[in-house]
C-alpha cells in the first residue's frame, strides 16, 4: 500500500517515509508512525507523519498493517 491516503495511515504502523532532505534521491527511512501531519484525506505526495524517533517525512510505503 502507498500512504496517499489518511484512511490507510494509524499511529503504530511501520512504515517507509522520504524526509525531506532526501526528497531528491528518494532514499526511504523505515519508522513507527506517531503522529499524522497532513489534514487532507489525500495527498500526491504521501500523508506526512512524524515518527516515534521525531524524524518527519512523507509516507511512501505501508509494511504493516494492523
Amino acid at each position: 500500500m502507498d500512504g496517499k491516503k489518511r484512511s490507510d495511515v494509524k499511529p503504530g504502523l511501520e512504515v517507509n517515509v522520504i524526509l525531506k532532505k532526501d526528497q531528491r534521491t528518494g532514499k526511504k527511512t523505515q519508522g513507527v508512525v506517531k503522529d499524522l501531519l497532513t489534514n487532507s484525506a489525500t495527498h500526491p505526495h504521501g500523508i506526512k507523519v512524524r515518527l516515534e524517533d521525531g524524524q518527519v517525512g512523507r509516507v511512501c510505503e505501508i509494511l504493516s498493517c494492523k
